[in-house]
This record gives C-alpha cells, sequence and structure tokens, in this order.
C-alpha cells in the first residue's frame, strides 16, 4: 500500500512538473512573437514617418531662382497662354513677365534691342518679313499654335449675299493679306494671277466678277469695321477679341489640315543667338507641355490649334 501511494506521488509531482514546463514554453513564445510584432509595428511606424518628413521637405524645399523672363505678346490668346505657363514656370525657378502690345511692329523692335528677352505674336512668314524689311535678327525658338483664318460677317451673312461694289476688309501686311485673299479664291470671291501665293497684294487679282473692294487695314483695325464692311477676314486671335468663334461665326477658314494653316504656325521669337539659352528652352518646353495643351484645347473653340 505505501509503494502504491509512493508511485502516485511521484506521478503527480512528474505531471506537474512537465505541464509547468509546457506553461513556461507557451508563454516565452508568446512573449517572443510580441515582440517582433512590436518591433515591426515601430519599423513600419518610422519607415512611414520618415516617408513623410521626406515629402513635407520636398515640397517645403525652397526652388532655385533662375532668373526672369520677359516676354511682349498679343492680347488674345498669346498673353492669355502666357498667363497658364506662369505656374509651370515659377516651379522651375522662373518669373514670367508679360507685356501687353496691340500691334504687329513693336513686339519685334523691344525683342530686337534686348529689352525683351521674346515675343510670342506672330507665324514665321511675317517674322520672316519682317526681318527683310526692317534689318532683324529675329529667329524661331519654337512652334507653339496656329490659327485658322477666316472670314467673317459684317452687313451681309453668307458669301451668297456678296453684291457688286461690296466691301470686304483684310490685314494690309504683306503675308496676312496674301493668306486672306488666298482665302477670298477659295471660297470663289476672286481669283489670283498664277503663282501668286504667299506674296500676293490686290494687285494679283486677275478676275473680280462682282468688282469686290478689298479695304486693307491694319490687322488690329480690321474687326472694327465690321458694321461698315460685308465681310471681314481676320486672324484668329483678333477675331477671337472681336468675339467671333471659328467655328460657330465664320462664313469660311482654313482647315486644320490645310498648307496655310501649317505654315502659319504661331512662334517664340528670339534675337538671333538667344533660342538656346536655358531661359528660353525652359520657356519653350512650358508653353509644349500637356497643360498648355488642353488649356487650349478647351478655351478657344478650335480658334487656337496646339502645334506639337
Amino acid at each position: 500500500m505505501k509503494k502504491f501511494l509512493s508511485l502516485l506521488v511521484t506521478s503527480v509531482v512528474a505531471f506537474g512538473v512537465l505541464t509547468g514546463c509546457g506553461s513556461q514554453k507557451d508563454a516565452s513564445t508568446e512573449a517572443a512573437n510580441t515582440t517582433v510584432a512590436t518591433e515591426s509595428t515601430v519599423e513600419v511606424a518610422t519607415d512611414a514617418a520618415a516617408t513623410e518628413e521626406t515629402t513635407a521637405a520636398e515640397e517645403t524645399a525652397p526652388v532655385e531662382v533662375k532668373g526672369t523672363i520677359t516676354v511682349a505678346a498679343s492680347a488674345t490668346p498669346h498673353a492669355e497662354i502666357l498667363e497658364q505657363a506662369k505656374p509651370i514656370l515659377e516651379k522651375e525657378g522662373w518669373d514670367l513677365e508679360v507685356t501687353v502690345f496691340d500691334d504687329y511692329v513693336q513686339p519685334n523692335l523691344v525683342v530686337e534691342s534686348d529689352e525683351f528677352d521674346a515675343n510670342y505674336f506672330q507665324h514665321i512668314p511675317y517674322l520672316d518679313n519682317f526681318n527683310e524689311e526692317q534689318g532683324t535678327h529675329l529667329v524661331n525658338a519654337g512652334g507653339i499654335h496656329y490659327e485658322p483664318f477666316g472670314i467673317y460677317p459684317g452687313t451681309k451673312s453668307t458669301l451668297d449675299e456678296l453684291a457688286e461694289g461690296d466691301t470686304i476688309a483684310v490685314p494690309n501686311d504683306t503675308t496676312n493679306e496674301a493668306r486672306a485673299l488666298l482665302l477670298l479664291q477659295d471660297n470663289g470671291v476672286i481669283t489670283l494671277k498664277e503663282g501668286a501665293g504667299l506674296e500676293a497684294t490686290v494687285k494679283d487679282i486677275e478676275e473680280n466678277p462682282k468688282n469686290i473692294k478689298i479695304q486693307e487695314l491694319e490687322a488690329a483695325q480690321v474687326a472694327r469695321v465690321k458694321d461698315e464692311v460685308a465681310f471681314v477676314v481676320l486672324n484668329g486671335n483678333y477675331a477671337l477679341e472681336a468675339g467671333f468663334s471659328v467655328g460657330q461665326d465664320s462664313v469660311a477658314y482654313e482647315k486644320a489640315d490645310s498648307e496655310a494653316a501649317k505654315t502659319y504656325v504661331n512662334v517664340i521669337a528670339v534675337k538671333e543667338g538667344n533660342e538656346n539659352s536655358e531661359a528660353i528652352q525652359a520657356l519653350v518646353n512650358a508653353l509644349k507641355s500637356e497643360e498648355i495643351t488642353n488649356y487650349i484645347n478647351q478655351t478657344y473653340d478650335g480658334a487656337v490649334i496646339p502645334f506639337n
């Protein structure tokens, strides 16, 4: 009997020892797992905090100031487009200053004299012609957009209404006058001498069945006589200023895929030698950006088309 009791006690003690060991092992494992989980959480939190600090540092880091870019421009759409480019250039350290001119002569002269870094108002044929006539040294630094030339209503609303002796107003500068006359020819109003092309003037009109009078005016003045003449033929920017929409108001206009539209792309013009400067390249790149392309397409109802 004593022997039986001794064995029983020994078994109970042994079971208790084994149970205790198992509990200690489970507790140790749980504690270890808790420590690993805590360390992982700390690491994740630390990484997240480091990322936030880096992002905040990048956002608050001062932008290197590179300088000021001065541009002479027509009011619409050129100056408007340039205003949209200011934030883009500001992020790169450039301050863009835009001055509006209401003629086609001074913007070139102030760039030639180094008063301004660049201008944005003209197409390449006009630029080339201006250099030839004025002896200036301006070059194309980059094409930005083109503006379909259009015929807009004055006292008449369709070309079918043209009567004997009616008057049509056109720009008087060489390249834009030729463009206007070519558009009138394409729409059956007049016929020009063969080969007149981009240098055509009223002297090159060979056939004029209704004896239409062509009133030549400085480009900025053409829209102002729309209530006095049958039709006006306008550059895209002056049509916009007059409140005309190419798609809705013109009786005829150059198509987007026409040779004329591609020839008359509006450019950033600079004095020869400055076209590859850091400032001018930054300006051109900003104006060719996706942000500016979207702005043009959404704003001008087809009167201005990005050139990319």
